[in-house]
């Protein structure tokens, strides 16, 4: 199997090689499509360990994680309020 890093670098080619038999939708990269179908699986295999909800992606539930912690990687400066991402 190939290497995450070269799955990444074979995704600027820019083609779209890894198509979804249930929409359609193409994907550059194997993992993407692997994310992709999730959502029509139902699949949730990132469990959050405070209150058992779960993701579809790893970092959904990184996100998810900072309502527990109330430590936020981005806040606004004038109010104060977090926020999981930057955009």
């Amino acid at each position: 199997p190939k290497s995450v890093l070269r799955q990444h670098h074979d995704g600027h080619a820019g083609e779209r090689l890894h198509v979804c038999s249930d929409c359609n939708r193409s994907f550059r990269v194997p993992y993407e499509l692997a994310e992709h179908r999730r959502i029509h699986t139902g699949e949730r295999p990132y469990v959050c360990g405070e209150c058992g909800r779960g993701f579809r992606i790893s970092t959904e539930l990184l996100a998810h994680q900072y309502h527990h912690t109330g430590e936020w990687p981005f806040t606004c400066a004038r109010c104060g309020k977090g926020f999981a991402k930057r955009s």
